[in-house]
């Protein structure tokens, strides 16, 4: 078996500690290490050179291309080196928006920043007006209030995600890009967390844009790719080289391209039995909630399973006064999870997602996300320490 077959035995009754956290990144595969070093020890040529040492670089590259490529069943010059999903996304959004001269874009209150306020900041500038779908207390997108918007806007620019990066939810893509294709309008899909937990395969989907990221599938970070449909012109961010075929310029980055295309080729190999076992950790951690925490709750789809993402599980906790120190009483209990979306841990005005849903803002949130690394113990223990939080104040 592969490396990244799931780690079944028996760990020690107290994990030394819990990583819960694999939205925000997950740990580097072995292999896709192993992959890399020859990149980072022996072969440091540029592969913008002309010698031999450019030469072999280029084919690693070309080679990491049809990788991925087969893959998505894409063809080659339909894969574009970035470093990761924001870049991507905001290649997509902006590079056609002002390469196609489109005044109109649609996206969702929910998405992720690297969206949002890219299309917020175009919107500023006036190249384009911005529509947001409608969508209901769980965050299921209205897709007939997107169809009025496509009928009212057509050739619009359309950005709506996979899965949602706190929630879980799924959005039916397949659905969402045949109402692109019937207005004539060009369909970016933010798929930064579904990236090789699902497969994709760019012939049967109607979409112009999908993203990955490697660090979120047991890559490098730093590192991640952007899928372009041939024949879709659009204009470069950034200037100054020939790389990417003219569109992305900047010295690849070798090592990260090698650990990317690596990391996504073991994902697709053992995908399902992955799922499957992930899939099981996420039931336990419902089901012992549920029995040990009086009073929980899930935001969104988070908790069903036909609808949500297999990794990520958000957790709607009763008002406590201890809700304000709750992740850092689990990270002195050596527990990692986060309180939403760790790109906005920072941010005092708290989840975009959780206030669209209008959730109980008494109710403290967690954001639960595993990985084929993960056991069952270690749900157990997660969920002992948070069960414990309520059990002493009742004390």
């Amino acid at each position: 078996m592969p490396s990244t077959t799931p780690a079944r035995a028996a760990a020690a009754a107290e994990p030394r500690s819990v990583y819960f956290d694999n939205a925000a990144s997950t740990p580097l595969d072995p292999a896709v290490l192993d992959a890399m070093l020859p990149y980072l020890r022996e072969h440091y040529g540029n592969a913008s050179s002309q010698h031999s040492y450019g030469r072999r670089l280029r084919g690693v590259v070309e080679t990491a291309r049809r990788t991925i490529a087969g893959l998505l069943n894409a063809a080659p010059n339909e894969i574009f080196f970035t470093s990761g999903g924001t870049e991507s996304d905001n290649y997509a959004a902006i590079g056609t928006i002002r390469t196609l001269g489109l005044t109109h874009a649609i996206s969702s209150p929910l998405e992720h920043h690297a969206v949002l306020h890219t299309l917020q900041a175009l919107e500023r500038v006036g190249d384009i007006r911005l529509s947001y779908v409608r969508h209901d207390a769980q965050g299921r997108l209205d897709l007939n209030h997107l169809e009025e918007l496509l009928t009212t806007h057509p050739r619009s620019f359309v950005s709506l995600m996979h899965a949602n990066n706190e929630l879980g939810n799924l959005n039916d893509v397949e659905a969402i890009g045949r109402l692109c294709v019937r207005h004539n309008a060009i369909f970016h899909t933010d798929t930064v967390q579904t990236m090789g937990h699902y497969r994709h395969n760019v012939r049967l989907l109607q979409n112009h844009f999908l993203v990955g990221s490697a660090h979120k599938f047991h890559g490098p970070k730093g590192t991640g790719f952007l899928y372009r449909s041939a024949g879709l012109p659009v204009q470069p961010l950034l200037h100054g080289g020939s790389q990417e075929r003219h569109v992305r310029p900047g010295t690849e980055n070798i090592p990260g391209i090698v650990g990317l295309a690596k990391a996504l080729e073991i994902a697709y190999q053992g995908l399902d039995e992955h799922r499957r076992y992930v899939q099981g950790l996420k039931d336990q951690l419902i089901r012992r909630l549920q029995a040990e925490v009086e009073g929980v709750q899930f935001n969104g789809l988070s908790a069903e399973a036909e609808q949500s993402l297999y990794t990520i599980l958000s957790v709607s906790l009763p008002p406590s006064p201890r809700n304000a120190e709750l992740l850092s009483t689990l990270d002195l209990n050596r527990v990692a999870v986060s309180g939403g979306s760790a790109c906005t841990s920072g941010d005092k005005a708290g989840s975009h997602v959780l206030s669209a849903l209008g959730t109980d803002p008494d109710r403290a949130t967690l954001r639960l996300s595993l990985s084929r690394y993960n056991t069952a113990d270690e749900v157990e223990y997660a969920v002992a320490q948070i069960a414990n939080l309520f059990r002493a104040e009742l004390v």
